[in-house]
């Protein structure tokens, strides 16, 4: 009893230092893609608080002159913040008043092919070192002081995932004669890098083998996804590469070379029937002995690490090919997981397969978060993720050992449902649920706050063609297609007591949420939404204290720092093309006035 009472009165100096105003000492970085390796996104500045954020006002705007998809966090060190913009194009500004300081423009390798639009997620900046990952699948450095290159290397050496007579075969085929099929997915790098003990960690997309029917409009969502049985794809992977010179330390695989089938789970591991059958994938297992080599595994999202116990964390996408899965028999390890790794060798400690032979698009897409979880009075070390199903999942982080799933937070109807010829509507499907969006964790009020989507899909079976279409020298060709549906859809905000998983608020926003939260020590989360708003909420209650109308969608995830006693909240305004967001150009700054 004498240790604590000796520490309350440092507590209580702590916690009035926390809400008096900023001193030219108290500058405050955003140095990682989660501020730090626990990717909890929460800022422990509160000179922005709930008593004041209406007065927030617009201080700065950098404009990039790229109207595109823009879903990057900016990265601040030192007054310097350092933003990628979509196609590669990074610049370092002044992140007092926006200035620019230099320029780097990519030049990607001619001809191509893009897995997933233009759009990268930001950059890691380490000892002198910009480092960012590009849709043609490169990894480079630059100098930080002026942009100028150091290395630049080719991270996956093979980029291309899929033969394109596939795509030839689709236009062919009815009902997709008049649609127009993308038919080659490249491999790239969309997270943002993270730098750990002297070594760059970045995995790579694309590699979940599937076409996209475009839309003709500019600002309407992409159309079907759509998933064809065969020999298509790669594996994924998350790699370590030396940050001085580029090359490359480890290389953790996403799908094994052996033993990639799993244990056949009739279930997720929670227990939720799969719809599967078992018997089939067994008996087939043999006609496919080389599955692993096209399996799939995207990562898409940064990394969380524990330097105390070395282990690394991230998520994988779904397996290849997408949907179809006659050819894919098993459970597709270590797709759809939660991975844990040895940060400095990556050899594989535990996964948790949220959904074992994914047919649907489930990937764990939004990064892992890493906080004390607080159990009978005591700190149990967590690892949590917001996932596309619609719960938040809670582990042990050194087992993996589940400890929480909480309440759904969006609607969920038919999932693991299969697809039929006249269409199976699911929710939440391919979109989610919670997409790449990061959440944000306040450790201390025991609270993580998720941005989410509902929008049901339509999952459809197509057999070949019909007889009366018949070609026996174009034989129909069989596949399966997930295409959002033409119905009411919105957006969640919801804030999970991680002790008990049960929902403390909710916000429901005109438009699905993709992008991203921030918590802030000032009482507040902000998040954007496609329609051009930024909003702030009040962390306890859920209720709205500001909103600023910008030109474009704000569909990337908030930041915020501190500049010689100034309060600074930033995000990127350039809408979203796959979710029919309007795109632009901003990176807008605000604090409150002078």
């Amino acid at each position: 009893m004498k240790k604590y009472i000796a520490f309350a009165p440092l507590f209580a100096l702590l916690a009035a230092c926390a809400t008096q105003p900023l001193t030219s000492a108290s500058n405050q970085d955003w140095p990682s893609y989660g501020r730090d390796y626990s990717n909890q996104r929460f800022s422990t500045l509160s000179q922005i608080n709930r008593a004041n954020v209406a007065q927030l006002a617009h201080r700065w705007t950098y404009n990039s002159g790229v109207n595109s998809t823009f879903q990057a966090t900016p990265i601040v060190v030192d007054a310097v913040m350092y933003l990628s913009l979509p196609f590669n194009h990074v610049v370092a500004l002044d992140a007092r008043d926006g200035h620019l300081l230099w320029r780097y423009e990519h030049q990607r390798k001619k001809d191509y092919p893009m897995c997933c639009g233009p759009a990268n997620r930001g950059v890691a900046v380490s000892d002198g070192k910009v480092f960012i990952g590009t849709v043609d699948a490169r990894l480079i450095a630059l100098e930080a002081k002026t942009g100028k290159v150091l290395w630049d290397i080719d991270a996956a050496n093979d980029g291309v995932t899929n033969n394109a007579e596939v795509a030839d075969s689709l236009r062919d085929s009815d009902p997709l004669k008049k649609d127009n099929v993308s038919g080659t997915t490249g491999v790239g790098i969309a997270m943002a890098p993270v730098v750990y003990q002297g070594k760059v960690i970045v995995g790579i997309t694309g590699v979940g083998y599937g076409l996209h029917l475009e839309k003709a409009t500019p600002n309407a969502p992409l159309g079907a996804v759509v998933g064809v049985a065969g020999r298509y794809g790669r594996p994924g992977f998350l790699a370590a590469f030396d940050a001085a010179t580029g090359k490359r330390v480890w290389q953790f695989d996403s799908i094994p070379p052996q033993g990639w089938e799993g244990k056949f789970s009739a279930t997720t591991p929670d227990g939720i029937p799969l719809n599967r059958d078992i018997a089939k994938e067994r008996a087939t297992l043999a006609q496919y002995p080389d599955a692993g080599r096209y399996g799939g595994g995207s990562a898409w999202s940064t990394p969380a690490i524990d330097p105390v116990s070395g282990l690394l964390f991230f998520g994988t996408g779904n397996p290849s090919p997408q949907m179809d899965d006659v050819s894919r028999p098993g459970d597709n390890l270590y797709t759809v997981s939660l991975v844990a790794l040895d940060a400095a060798t990556g050899k594989i400690k535990w996964h948790y397969q949220q959904v074992p032979h994914d047919q649907w698009g489930y990937d764990v897409a939004s990064p892992p978060v890493l906080f004390d979880l607080m159990r009978d009075g005591k700190k149990i070390a967590a690892v949590g993720q917001a996932s596309k199903l619609g719960w938040f999942y809670v582990h042990e982080r050194t087992t993996g050992k589940l400890l929480l799933k909480s309440d759904a937070f969006v609607p969920q109807s038919n999932m693991f449902a299969k697809s039929t010829a006249d269409g199976t509507r699911i929710f939440p499907g391919v979109f989610g649920g919670v997409n790449w969006s990061p959440s944000a964790v306040d450790e201390v009020s025991q609270t993580a706050f998720v941005a989410a989507i509902h929008w049901p899909v339509r999952y459809t079976l197509h057999d070949g063609i019909t007889d009366a279409q018949a070609d026996v020298n174009k034989p129909g060709i069989r596949y399966s297609s997930l295409e959002p549906m033409n119905e009411p859809h919105w957006g969640l905000l919801s804030a999970i007591n991680l002790e008990t998983g049960k929902i403390n608020w909710q916000q429901k926003t005109d438009d699905p949420l993709v992008g991203g939260v921030l918590a802030t020590a000032g009482g507040l989360v902000f998040t954007g939404e496609g329609n051009g708003n930024f909003d702030a909420f009040d962390s306890a209650t859920g209720k709205s204290l500001w909103q600023f109308k910008a030109a474009a969608g704000v569909n990337a995830p908030p930041i915020s720092y501190a500049i010689d006693g100034v309060q600074y909240v930033a995000v990127a305004a350039g809408g979203s093309q796959i979710f029919g967001f309007k795109q632009g150009d901003a990176l807008m700054v605000f604090a409150l006035p002078k």
